[in-house]
């Protein structure tokens, strides 16, 4: 069944941008019954395929490059332990944020300082910041396990709770905070509650990490799109967002093979007022032109995958997935009624033996394919590709890896 619709019916031209609250919207693509909750973790397989699903209604703003679903609903976002979307077990994303860690602590000489990190997940990187560096640091976040890994560390901890403007006595020399602004509908909330953190402390430096909505866009990372992420920024509609808020931006930085957007921040303590015209789009970044060509784009991808899946079936090829994280339950609820996928691989020990959102595959670890022998392993993420085929090769399978 096709869940998507080409230029969705709400034409965009009454819809305001949560970042710019310009008018100037167009309209990309409606993608409808996909998981509230792609990285929330199912005991029984069904489940897993009743689990709550949503619309996504993504529009593109003309104006400060913004993209982001004008029907979400943060009503029903909901996170707890069972919420599990840690990268850290794959030596690839290991390796790259021990260095993104490092190269804070070097940038801004963060030893012997006071760290929080906002949505700190189960707490690996904060856990960095303070070791590397010895630094004491607080974490916020509803997900967080107590005693996840067995090793306890001096100068950290965790309040599971969401950060709000309670804490706001919690101050630091750095604030961070990876992969939430795309969480929050309107971004400037969580932004003036960091505002009131840092209060007169005006040489604490904020970095906050999202993912690049270019990479979306321009480079067709569709199976990023998940119904939790209700904002894609841009670096335009990302520096636009700071600025309005009353910061001054220190930098920005493209990361994880494109994937991944940084900016690193102060709080400004100026009254100047905000020239919103110094943050229009520049034509040359291509971004326009993406958004006018993006629902094409995607059907052609989809359809792509749709007919290799069933070329597959035909030919009694076993295809696996390796990577359950939000491009691997993106994939599989897209492609839910082509080929037949059993099982999806994750490296990660707390994912394995449940159950995806929606679509309903088996979580399996890499040893379950000595015994099932795929013919195929569809790589969710091109970047852990050279990682995973090592991973292969150890186990003597022959299979035949492609990154989507």
């Amino acid at each position: 069944m096709n869940n998507t619709q080409v230029n969705a019916a709400n034409s965009g031209s009454d819809t305001r941008c949560v970042v710019c609250d310009t008018q100037n919207c167009t309209p990309l693509i409606k993608i409808n019954n996909i998981p509230i909750h792609c990285n929330r973790l199912w005991n029984a397989k069904e489940d897993a395929v009743a689990a709550s699903t949503g619309t996504m209604n993504l529009v593109f703003c003309n104006h400060c490059g913004h993209v982001f679903n004008q029907d979400f609903d943060p009503d029903r976002m909901d996170y707890d332990p069972d919420y599990e979307n840690s990268l850290h077990y794959s030596p690839r994303f290991q390796d790259y944020a021990d260095s993104l860690a490092q190269g804070l602590i070097d940038k801004f000489s963060l030893h012997g300082k006071d760290i929080i990190e906002i949505g700190c997940g189960k707490g690996d990187f904060l856990k960095a910041l303070c070791k590397l560096g010895n630094n004491t640091g607080v974490g916020f976040d509803p997900s967080f396990e107590d005693n996840r890994d067995g090793q306890s560390q001096k100068n950290f901890s965790v309040i599971k709770d969401f950060y709000s403007d309670k804490y706001s006595s919690y101050g630091a020399d750095l604030i961070c905070c990876r992969h939430v602004l795309e969480h929050i509908q309107y971004p400037a909330a969580l932004l003036n509650t960091v505002k009131k953190a840092i209060g007169d402390r005006l040489e604490s430096i904020v970095f906050f990490e999202v993912p690049d909505g270019a990479f979306t866009l321009k480079d067709m990372g569709i199976w990023d799109l998940i119904y939790e992420h209700c904002s894609y920024f841009t670096s335009n509609s990302l520096s636009y967002a700071f600025s309005k808020n009353g910061y001054t931006e220190l930098g920005q930085e493209s990361a994880f093979d494109g994937q991944f957007l940084g900016i690193e921040a102060k709080l400004n303590p100026t009254t100047q007022d905000f020239e919103p015209a110094r943050f229009n789009l520049p034509k040359n970044t291509g971004l326009a032109t993406a958004a006018a060509k993006f629902a094409t784009n995607y059907q052609e991808k989809v359809s792509y995958w749709k007919k290799q899946l069933n070329q597959h079936a035909q030919t009694n090829k076993k295809v696996v997935l390796w990577g359950a994280g939000s491009k691997g339950v993106t994939f599989l609820n897209v492609m839910k009624s082509s080929g037949q996928v059993e099982y999806i691989v994750d490296i990660n020990p707390h994912k394995q033996g449940k159950f995806v959102a929606g679509s309903g595959q088996e979580i399996v670890s890499p040893e379950f394919l000595k015994t099932y022998q795929p013919d195929i392993v569809l790589v969710m993420n091109p970047i852990y590709q050279t990682e995973i085929q090592e991973s292969l090769n150890k186990m003597g399978l022959n299979a035949t890896c492609h990154a989507v």
